[in-house]
């Protein structure tokens, strides 16, 4: 909403208390359109030089204030009262996005790495020979007996706990844990310094799982009873 000037406030006080105390040295004079123009803006109209004032007419009419030259259409004049400030309203700057392009930022990116690691996976199987083992024989277990790699921990959590919470209770909690981590944590950094909470968690998740898969890979000799690597070798790890 435009802010009146102060002067104007006074001088609409001013009139109001002097039409209320009858005085009518200030009192508005009728044309002979009708229109009422203050004797005080007349007054000071004269004073100032601003437009010239129209002689009374022959029937003693009072007065009337004569348009300015630069008046508008209709003899009507303007006055600013308050300038807007460019931008205050719309601000039209671009505020920078860290957003890319899928394409071709990203899946270029991701199609040079699958080449990357197809490349690799392809000359390391040339050059290294899988360990494989002979056909499987069903009246011949071998001893000891593993799960394979992505397993190990949960094997190797059933030989410390009850079969319920090893192989339930505490798996189920450690993926509810990951589960909930991105609405514990909402923090929108990328940054490794600003997501600790995220990070501490994720470590000791994946710390507490490689450990266990390690145990079970290396630490575990026949009748799967604890033993070190350099006493029976590597020769179970081709088990798996």
């Amino acid at each position: 909403m435009t802010e009146i000037p102060e002067h104007l406030l006074k001088r609409s006080q001013s009139a109001r208390s002097n039409a209320a105390g009858g005085d009518t040295s200030d009192a508005p004079d009728a044309s002979d359109d009708g229109q009422a123009i203050p004797r005080a803006l007349l007054e000071k109209s004269q004073q100032s030089g601003a437009g010239a004032v129209a002689p009374a007419g022959a029937g003693g009419g009072v007065a009337t204030l004569a348009p300015p030259l630069a008046a508008g259409p209709g003899g009507h004049t303007q006055r600013l009262l308050t300038v807007v400030k460019s931008g205050s309203i719309q601000d039209v700057k671009s505020k920078p996005a860290d957003k890319v392009h899928t394409w071709p930022h990203l899946l270029a990116a991701e199609f040079t790495a699958a080449l990357f690691i197809t490349a690799f996976v392809l000359l390391f199987s040339i050059f290294v020979n899988a360990p494989l083992l002979p056909l499987a024989d069903f009246s011949n277990t071998p001893n000891p007996s593993k799960a394979p790699w992505y397993f190990l921990g949960l094997q190797e959590l059933l030989t410390m706990f009850h079969p319920m919470l090893a192989g339930v209770t505490l798996p189920g909690v450690v993926l509810g844990v990951l589960i909930l981590a991105p609405y514990l944590d909402r923090n929108p950094s990328k940054k490794p310094e600003d997501r600790k909470f995220v990070i501490s968690l994720m470590t000791i998740h994946l710390m507490f799982w490689a450990v266990l898969t390690l145990i079970g890979s290396f630490f575990r000799g026949p009748g799967f009873i604890f033993t070190y690597p350099w006493d029976t070798g590597l020769t179970g790890i081709f088990h798996l």
